[in-house]
Order: C-alpha cells, then structure tokens, then sequence
C-alpha cells in the first residue's frame, strides 16, 4: 500500500472505531432517557 491509502485507512479505521467506542461510552453513562419528548395519546387517529 502507498502511504497515502495507508494514512486514509488508519483515519477511516479511527472515525469508525472512535465512533463505536464513544457512542459506547455515552450509552454506558445514560443508558435511558431523562424526560420523553411530548406525543400524542397512543390510538389517537384524529
């Protein structure tokens, strides 16, 4: 591989993984929501 693919690969291969491991991370630390956003009643079609 030339090093530019190889730079590109190891920058890609950290976004992908940063990701994972941060949305991993906030998962752990909030795993529910605090408040739900307002919805109408369930069944209310009109």
């Amino acid at each position: 591989m030339s090093g530019i693919a190889l730079t590109f690969f190891i920058v890609a291969a950290v976004l992908v993984w940063g990701g994972l491991i941060a949305s991993i991370v906030f998962l752990a630390r909030q795993p529910q929501l605090a408040t739900y956003p307002a919805t109408a009643e369930l069944g209310d079609d009109e």
